[in-house]
């Protein structure tokens, strides 16, 4: 079974829109009917498993009603405290459907609107191959580290850096057993990526990005978004 969790619990304070940004409209469309919209086209899922905040619940039913009425492929739940309680919920909504060993879950972010089929597709090729894979992009600017308040502690060389992007995608069953051993401080500091990493140091092959594949997080990403779709 290989299923997707698109990430939309987030309540966009950042973005200064009122909302919570899923539902934030760019070219008349809410972002994350954009995102799944491109998930729908990858044959390979399964299932789109959209987490929403408890009070969004209804909302984001009707929403994917109103934009994919009666696709049995979507599937809306309730997201977590935090974005690995999140993913927790989405492998457990796989088990519930007796998901066979091996499974796949690629992960989100339902604000990266401009994600590729080509990313998906890849990112699912490679997380079957290897166990877990990220797309990411190469670090274009100088990176200061700060591990003091307001102090240069560091210049990591840049040739060694890169943006982590989404999706990612892993081995729900390599997943479960490395996240049952964290304590909930290492928990509330891993993403999906980091978890796989650092606690068993797992394989994750690291495939290109996409330059266009950017998280919209603050007002200005809304303006680049809008002219992306004008152009």
């Amino acid at each position: 079974m290989i299923c997707a969790a698109m990430l939309a619990g987030g309540v966009g304070s950042r973005l200064k829109q009122g909302k919570p940004k899923q539902f934030v409209n760019i070219n008349n469309k809410p972002i994350l009917v954009h995102s799944v919209e491109t998930f729908l086209n990858v044959d390979e899922l399964d299932k789109i498993i959209v987490s929403s905040p408890k009070e969004c619940i209804d909302k984001t039913k009707d929403l994917m009603e109103e934009y994919f009425p009666q696709n049995d492929r979507i599937v809306v739940i309730e997201g977590g405290k935090t974005r690995n309680d999140t993913i927790l919920n989405s492998i457990y909504y796989m088990k519930n459907q007796n998901c066979e060993d091996d499974s796949i879950l690629v992960t989100h972010d339902a604000s990266r609107i401009f994600v590729s089929e080509k990313l998906i597709e890849d990112s699912i090729k490679y997380a079957i191959e290897v166990g877990a894979a990220s797309a990411v992009i190469p670090a274009t600017d100088v990176i200061f580290e700060s591990k003091e308040d307001g102090k240069l502690t560091d210049v990591p060389l840049r040739k060694y850096l890169c943006h982590a992007q989404t999706p990612q995608s892993f081995n729900i069953d390599k997943f479960l057993e490395i996240y049952e051993d964290l304590s909930d401080e290492e928990i509330a500091k891993l993403d999906e990526a980091m978890v796989l990493f650092h606690l068993r140091n797992a394989d994750i092959k690291l495939f290109p990005g996409n330059q266009g594949n950017f998280k919209i997080t603050r007002p200005f990403d809304i303006i680049m978004a809008e002219a992306i779709f004008k152009k």
